[in-house]
């Protein structure tokens, strides 16, 4: 049985309901009632009815089938629990319960039982100590924190997972709050069963899923992940944070998951054999992740920048020259081109300097001549919108020519409220917008990563 038996199912059991506000089998059953389009069970035997929905004293009493059990009970009753699951005909099992191998001794001889018990009935088990799935596309909410402290993304193509419970529920409620939509958000935590690999050979065959962010503290099987990735990285990018890089760090790893972390520079070889692109932190992570979704990869490292602030061009050209981007200087046919269309105070080198009585359609001439010479792999455009004469139309501009196009183009908008504006209108066009340069450089750099290692 697969892994997709928890990602379709089509009905949800919780055992471990409950009514009492706040509390964990109280928020997961709301969630999977306001969320899930499937069939909904409470089960818990001190409950007739919890949220209108009929509660059963245990999961074997449930009148329908149920394809996936949530389990929120404690640790030492859960392997009696999956047992029960099996009887009952069921899939897979998502064990939200703390206290196993992360806990000691005593916690990891819970978990092996729990393992026995769920193999003896062929059960799929995604955990334990995790908050499972927030799946944008079937409903599945499983995480057990109250949408107003945990946001909920909209929907999109990005899919993240990670073995840190608490670290994707930040990830949620940071990406709602910037307007980032995602497919699915998974929580794994020990990783008893389904772990990283599943998930990605998993997401590889994903349509709803163009990228696969993952936060990462170990891996199961180290050779199995690099195959998996490999394979995977050959038909979308994989983009990971990968912590315990010190040797604190690493101890620190045993202690959350009950895992070994590993040797960072062993991570960093796997990584660079799979294909899998390593971030630094959550923010250049998702930086990534956002190109890589909108644009296609860049065949080269030769970038063109466009702006209408020469120390903006050079903050931009002094992070490409340290990410190993290349800023070349435009052939002399191309900035005749250039001088044709513009006064003679505009900068025809590259970067492109428009200077401050920039327009919308000097933009767009500076692209079109400029962007489409055979000595170019990309191009950033710096937009500082303080110009008079600039307008809202300058996003309609930029859209236009990334449309016609085959060669990435990411933005840096630079300014408070109206540029912010400007660049949700942006990426609502498919055009990666950054408030910085050296955020919008990273993210070519990721471009032109990917474009490596499709190449390679």
């Amino acid at each position: 049985m697969g892994v997709d038996a928890v990602f379709k199912p089509r009905s949800v059991a919780v055992i471990g309901a409950s009514a009492r506000r706040g509390s964990i089998g109280y928020v997961i059953v709301k969630s999977l009632k306001d969320r899930f389009q499937g069939a909904v069970y409470p089960v818990n035997p001190k409950y007739r009815e919890i949220l209108g929905l009929k509660c059963y004293p245990r999961i074997e009493d449930v009148s329908g089938e149920v394809d996936i059990a949530v389990i929120a009970v404690p640790a030492r009753i859960v392997p009696g629990v999956v047992s029960e699951c099996g009887r009952k005909g069921v899939k897979a099992a998502i064990v939200i319960s703390g206290g196993f191998k992360e806990a000691g001794e005593e916690g990891a001889k819970l978990e092996k039982m729990l393992v026995e018990e769920a193999a003896k009935y062929g059960i799929r088990i995604l955990g334990p100590n995790c908050i499972g799935v927030y799946d944008t596309n079937t409903g599945l909410d499983t995480f057990f924190l109250p949408a107003i402290r945990c946001g909920r993304p909209k929907n999109g193509v990005i899919s993240f997972i990670s073995q840190s419970g608490a670290f994707a529920a930040a990830v949620m409620d940071q990406l709602t709050l910037l307007n980032f939509g995602i497919s699915r958000c998974i929580s794994y935590g020990n990783a008893c069963d389904i772990d990283e690999t599943d998930l990605i050979a998993y997401l590889r065959d994903d349509d709803r899923t163009k990228v696969i962010t993952m936060y990462i503290e170990t891996a199961k099987g180290g050779r199995r992940f690099i195959e998996e990735a490999y394979k995977t990285t050959r038909v979308k990018p994989i983009i990971a944070v990968k912590s315990g890089r010190t040797s604190r760090g690493a101890s620190a790893v045993l202690s959350h998951t009950g895992s070994l972390a590993g040797s960072d520079r062993v991570f960093d070889s796997a990584f660079k054999q799979a294909g899998v692109i390593r971030a630094h932190d959550f923010q250049e992570m998702f930086d990534m992740a956002k190109a890589l979704s909108m644009q296609p990869p860049a065949r080269g490292n030769r970038i063109l920048i466009v702006t209408d602030g020469g120390g903006a061009g050079v903050m931009a050209v002094d992070a490409c020259e340290m990410n190993g981007l290349h800023v070349p200087e435009l052939p002399e046919n191309v900035k005749q081109e250039l001088r044709k269309h513009f006064p003679p105070h505009v900068s025809v080198h590259n970067p492109i300097d428009l200077t401050g009585d920039v327009t919308d359609e000097w933009y767009g001439i500076a692209l079109e001549v400029a962007g489409r010479s055979d000595i170019i792999d990309g191009v950033i455009v710096n937009v500082l919108f303080q110009p008079p004469k600039l307008t809202l139309r300058l996003t309609d501009v930029i859209a236009d020519y990334a449309r016609e196009t085959d060669k990435p183009i990411v933005c840096c908008v630079w300014g408070g409220k109206v540029s912010e504006f400007l660049a949700r209108d942006m990426d609502s066009q498919g055009v990666p917008s950054y408030p910085t340069p050296e955020r919008a450089v990273k993210a070519m750099w990721a471009l032109y990563k990917y474009g490596r290692i499709r190449e390679m």
